[in-house]
């Protein structure tokens, strides 16, 4: 058969039988954590938050100094060192916080405040919920579907999830930097359908990087694209009940 030539990028492998029969109901869903169903609080927040942890509030008290400082911030980030130190960054804690450093040490206001600003970035609370977050959640646990958190991330996202209750909607979740693996590697979202014991075929990925979270089509998952831009107001997600339906 003509599909046996090309191999899928992933250890998932659907039978004939199974490519020919329906595909099954959603049974689970998996959502991508940054910018998909919770978002960092804030720049002007952060920093203040920043500056009183490392005694600069002066600082931030200058007419215009959160914008000069968001100016650097983005400049800084386009220098080829600090592209570089992104690279895998997610891959675990301590390339995280080089990649940190070596960005925000060419920011005048976080040089030498970069351990202040990290426990600040890592806080329970520095990452928030959209607004339609729980209600969709909860409307998915209510028609009896599983729900993983599958990112990108260098530390423990349950963290933010306990703060604001929504733990014990979640059944499991799939962070980079304890499996050493990044999106689209396809096997975090196998491992998120193995912890939860769905089929693949019967899987949506929730995510708003067409590259990595839309890697999750290679082994056989549905998959949603949210676009990736910076709201504010809700996420969209209400989408994602019809998808499931």
């Amino acid at each position: 058969m003509i599909h046996a030539l090309f191999e899928t990028p992933s250890a998932y492998r659907p039978s004939d039988a199974e490519m020919a029969a329906p595909m099954p109901p959603a049974q689970a869903v998996l959502f991508d954590f940054s910018n998909t169903t919770f978002q960092m609080i804030d720049l002007e927040t952060w920093l203040r938050r920043v500056a009183a942890a490392s005694g600069r509030r002066a600082v931030l008290d200058e007419h215009g100094a959160v914008e000069e400082i968001s100016c650097q911030l983005r400049a800084a980030f386009r220098l080829p060192s600090v592209v570089a130190l992104q690279d895998g960054r997610d891959l675990s804690r301590e390339q995280h916080r080089r990649a940190m450093w070596g960005w925000w040490e060419q920011v005048d206001f976080l040089r030498d405040a970069q351990e202040a600003a990290y426990r600040e970035l890592t806080a329970p609370d520095a990452w928030i919920p959209y607004p339609d977050t729980e209600p969709v959640l909860r409307a998915l646990r209510e028609r009896g579907l599983r729900i993983a958190i599958v990112s990108d991330f260098a530390w423990d996202l349950r963290t933010h999830l306990a703060h604001h209750g929504l733990d014990a909607l979640i059944d499991t979740c799939v962070i980079s930097y304890e499996q050493g693996r990044e999106k689209p590697d396809p096997q975090l979202f196998l491992k998120a359908c193995a912890d939860l014991g769905v089929d693949p075929r019967a899987t949506l990925m929730v995510g708003d990087n067409p590259v990595r979270d839309g890697g999750a089509a290679a082994c056989g998952l549905r998959t949603y694209i949210l676009p990736a831009e910076h709201r504010t107001g809700e996420r969209g997600l209400a989408d994602v009940l019809r998808l499931v339906t």
